[in-house]
């Protein structure tokens, strides 16, 4: 099926008893059996529940996946992942990842042994000379956030492929209506599905995605086991959402490479970080691997751009009206946030120095308002510096 198609029908289907067309709300903590042992395919809660299957079963349809694990939150998500690994092995990292991913793999699972070091994903070589013989796993996020970096995952997923190990992309940024990284050779994708493929900033959540039926036997085991699973109303919102998802990121690929445009132009903007930017460093990258569905090149709703310094930073951003100053992403409204001192706080200062995070940056969250009114609202912040 096409990819709007699937994002209102599959994995969903009238209810049985009812002809119900959307999915119910299935809130119950467990389920009647006939006998010991003999149930309805459903025996407790947190193994399963009808309303959060169908949700795995619709995003796993839209990333060409055959499998898919929901959870609580995208960092249950990672976390998750981070336990298919054990004490000893090593992990490779996206410089410049979100803080919460760097923080955990930094401040907690280096507790249990699990080795972690960071390396610039966009450059091949660089991947291969921060490899070791312990190297088990490489987690890239492309887009990275906030700097807008992107990673040619088919030359990565074929590295990891001849050294034996598994690649993970963080998606979130894009979604699968403009990237599929397991068309690209992935062996798993990730989501925290709070962000734009819930799109409404009212639930959080994550989601793992897979092709391989052995990483998905122990996903399964562990989704069960450590039990960090969403609710049947949180999964009811999010399967609500995705039918929409085709056209609220179409709506915000097309405002935001308006407003990108518009702050490159900007003699008070210092650099914009766009992949839609032709002046952007992985600009064709971006063009062969931020595909829609139908081929054509989507280069998402985020854009960060730099300005002067943080005193710079905090007059434009009292001029903002209409733009949200707050964390998180890929609502239907459109949000702003300095990472330094909010989504990317947790990063030690060195560390953000040495990636290129400084305390001028802004990002941008583009939502689907109106272009003309989302102008206005940069060009009168811009006007306060």
């Amino acid at each position: 099926m096409g990819f709007m198609t699937d994002a209102i029908h599959a994995g969903q289907h009238p209810e049985e008893t009812t002809g119900a067309v959307i999915t119910p709300i299935f809130q119950t903590a467990t389920y009647a059996q006939a006998a010991p042992g003999e149930h309805k395919g459903y025996e407790y809660g947190r193994t399963g529940n009808p309303t959060r299957h169908a949700l795995e079963r619709n995003l796993a349809a839209l990333e060409r996946g055959k499998f898919a694990y929901a959870f609580s939150s995208g960092m249950a998500a990672t976390s998750t992942v981070a336990q298919l690994l054990k004490a000893g092995d090593h992990v490779l990292c996206t410089a410049n990842v979100y803080g919460g991913t760097a923080r955990y793999f930094r401040q907690v699972m280096a507790h249990f042994n699990l080795q972690f070091s960071t390396v610039d994903t966009s450059n091949l070589d660089s991947v291969k000379q921060a490899w070791r013989n312990e190297t088990k796993l490489l987690f890239v996020e492309t887009p990275s956030n906030p700097l807008m970096i992107l990673s040619d995952l088919a030359a990565l997923a074929q590295l990891c492929k001849e050294r034996g190990a598994l690649l993970v992309v963080d998606n979130t940024f894009l979604s699968p209506y403009f990237q599929r990284p397991l068309e690209l050779g992935a062996d798993i994708v990730l989501h925290s599905t709070t962000k734009f493929i819930n799109g409404h900033s009212d639930v959080v959540g994550g989601i793992v995605i897979t092709n391989r039926a052995e990483v998905a036997e122990r996903l399964a085991f562990l989704q069960n086991a450590v039990g960090a699973v969403p609710s049947p109303f949180d999964c009811w919102l999010i399967l609500r959402s995705t039918k929409t998802l085709p056209l609220r990121m179409r709506q915000s690929n097309e405002i935001a490479q308006v407003l990108a445009r518009f702050l490159f132009e900007s003699k008070k903007v210092q650099h914009v970080y766009y992949p839609g930017l032709p002046n952007h460093p992985q600009h064709e990258l971006a063009k062969r691997q931020q595909l829609d569905p139908y081929g054509k090149p989507g280069f998402g709703g985020m854009i960060s751009f730099n300005l002067a310094d943080f005193d710079t930073a905090k007059r434009f951003l009292k001029g903002i009206k209409l733009f949200t100053l707050a964390e998180s992403l890929g609502g239907v409204e459109s949000l702003i946030c300095h990472p330094t001192s909010m989504t990317h706080a947790s990063v030690p200062a060195e560390e953000r120095k040495r990636i290129g995070l400084s305390d001028g940056l802004v990002r941008l969250s583009v939502g689907v308002e109106d272009k003309e009114d989302l102008l206005e609202d940069l060009a009168h912040g811009l006007a306060m510096i």
